[in-house]
């Protein structure tokens, strides 16, 4: 099954800004995950990529994670047999790079940034390509400083590098890393703000179940909310690793009102949203959640850890409440806060849509543009000069 390339047909002349006129008919690379993998990064590409068609650019999709064939899709199951498979479709799959203006890889840290965008680079490189490097990992201070040659090298070789928020800005910087920030995209559209008056023990988490994200936490934040208010419900959305466990954990605690629904597709997220009231994360890594940036637009009441770049985006407890990593007391305080004080939270969830709307595809695509011109023509110079 070949990877889609996306062409150009709609037309928005009177709202695409100048810089994605002049630019729109170059054609970008995005290597990225596909939707297979349900991570920030894939939904990422999948906005970035349709905002960009609807502003005319010519836009072709090179999957990281291509599809296997249908007799060898066995092979996922096993990881170091899943990997090679991936590899050697992946890797011949970047001969395409040689018809693209621009290269935009999206990139992780540790093994994956040497799978996925790192073969990438060195395609962009011999077919004479610009290649943008988009960096979202919120490991990045460790990756940085502990992998050396194997991350170093690859990123000098880089055109520009891209981050979505200062506080990845600032771990670049540490390193001697230039780097442009353009905000992750979220599509307040999609979303229906309502103010939650009075706001109701709801409460939704739609972080993928890896030890990062801390899900643990918030089930334990949510026993004590259910102790307060017994009414309370918890919604919990991914998938990941600790499923079994943190199942386990619920029936082991006789913790009721917890659902567990699973991986949700990105079209039924809004649907998810709009049924709660509370939006929970308790990540003890991270960079600028897009699950925050939904519950923003759909008006819930944040109240999240500040790892990462989520202290600015929460604008240090204007737009949410923040509370210490690890903590499950202090966020069941902060929720039963929020519970008791819904005049003080109204306004909260006013200015956190409000914020969510500097976030939104037109103003994320001007940006890009400006991006991608830059490149090519700094490209076009560097050839023309050799």
């Amino acid at each position: 099954m070949s990877s889609p390339a996306y062409s150009t047909t709609a037309a928005r002349a009177d709202a695409t800004p100048s810089a994605t006129r002049k630019t729109r008919t170059l054609t970008i690379a995005v290597v990225a995950p596909s939707l297979e993998i349900l991570g920030g990064q894939g939904v990422q590409a999948r906005a970035l990529m349709d905002e960009l068609q609807a502003c005319e650019f010519k836009v072709m999709f090179v999957p990281v994670n291509p599809a296997f064939p249908r007799g060898l899709r066995w092979l996922r199951k096993i990881p170091v047999l899943r990997t090679i498979l991936n590899q050697l479709i992946y890797i011949p799959s970047l001969l395409r790079l040689r018809h693209a203006d621009v290269v935009h890889a999206f990139s992780a840290s540790y093994w994956s940034f040497l799978l996925a965008p790192m073969p990438a680079i060195l395609a962009a490189r011999l077919f004479r390509k610009p290649i943008v490097l988009n960096y979202h990992s919120g490991e990045a201070g460790d990756h940085l400083e502990h992998w050396g040659l194997r991350v170093h090298p690859w990123l000098k070789l880089v055109d520009k590098i891209v981050v979505p928020s200062c506080y990845l800005q600032q771990i670049f910087a540490q390193y001697g890393y230039s780097t442009r920030v353009i905000r992750n995209m979220v599509d307040t559209a999609r979303f229906s703000y309502r103010e939650r008056d009075p706001l109701q023990p709801k409460l939704l988490s739609s972080r993928n179940l890896e030890p990062l994200y801390g899900v643990d936490n918030t089930l334990k934040a949510f026993a004590l909310i259910k102790k307060q208010y017994p009414e309370a419900t918890l919604t919990v959305a991914g998938y990941g690793s600790q499923e079994a466990y943190l199942k386990a954990w619920v029936q082991a605690n006789r913790l009721k009102d917890v659902r567990f629904v699973g991986r949700v597709e990105p079209p039924d997220m809004p649907k998810l949203y709009d049924e709660a009231d509370v939006f929970l994360n308790s990540s003890t890594i991270d960079n600028q959640p897009v699950s925050i940036l939904e519950a923003f637009s759909a008006g819930l009441a944040v109240v999240s850890t500040p790892t990462g770049d989520i202290a600015a985006m929460l604008l240090n407890g204007a737009r949410g409440q923040l509370v210490p990593p690890n903590d499950p007391i202090a966020m069941a305080a902060a929720v039963s806060a929020a519970l008791d004080q819904p005049a003080e939270i109204t306004p909260m969830m006013r200015r956190a849509r409000n914020e969510a709307e500097r976030y939104t595809g037109p103003m994320v695509c001007h940006e890009w543009a400006e991006v991608y011109a830059e490149s090519h023509a700094n490209n076009n110079y560097r050839t023309s000069a050799a």
